[in-house]
């Protein structure tokens, strides 16, 4: 089962982005873009586990106290990088306590000999990754120059910068994905609450 742990967003702000999506979606139309629906704060990616390990996952992530997390949605910008784009996302402003609570869920799942993150974390929603080359965020070797960006990054720089809205996540959740030919699916299999 290939798991993930992440926020969920509030619809109004599923909404607007929903509509912003529709608006720029034909300035890029080789990559691959998200469903709204599909739309999530990724804390930490997971992989591959058993039902056992799934299980054990489930307690560990239940021993986490945390607060409540005030969450932003504005903005955009491309990883790696404007000059070299692969993956589109919209940003997110939060307090420290967004940043905390990776690390904890982050040391909580080492503890279960999950690898840690090697690379800092850096809140952002997915809207698109680029047809060719890895999709990662990071450059692979493999990855070829990707150019599908270019006619959406001139279109969005003559635009003011887009605000989604703001809202306070309660829980976290773990979510199974699941992959096929229309896109991955995302179903949560637990939630934890913030206080």
């Amino acid at each position: 089962m290939r798991l993930f742990v992440a926020l969920d967003i509030d619809d109004d702000i599923r909404n607007r982005i929903a509509r912003f999506l529709e608006g720029v979606r034909g300035f890029a139309p080789e990559v691959r873009w998200m469903r709204s629906e599909s739309l999530h704060v990724t804390l930490k990616f997971i992989g591959e586990k058993s039902d056992e390990e799934v299980d054990r996952i489930k307690e560990t992530l239940g021993t986490i106290a945390a607060d409540t997390i005030e969450m932003r949605f504005c903005g955009y910008g491309f990883f790696p990088g404007a000059r070299e784009p692969r993956v589109f996302w919209i940003g997110i402003e939060a307090t420290s306590k967004l940043t905390s609570l990776a690390a904890i869920v982050d040391a909580k799942l080492a503890s279960l000999g999950i690898p840690k993150e090697e690379h800092a974390f850096s809140p952002h929603l997915t809207l698109a990754r680029g047809a060719r080359g890895s999709g990662s965020p990071r450059r692979q070797r493999k990855d070829r120059p990707n150019s599908a960006f270019k006619r959406l990054q001139e279109k969005l720089a003559a635009l003011p910068a887009p605000e989604f809205g703001t809202m306070t996540a309660h829980e976290f959740f773990l979510y199974q994905s699941q992959l096929s030919s229309g896109g991955s699916k995302y179903t949560k299999l637990a939630g934890f609450v913030l206080h």
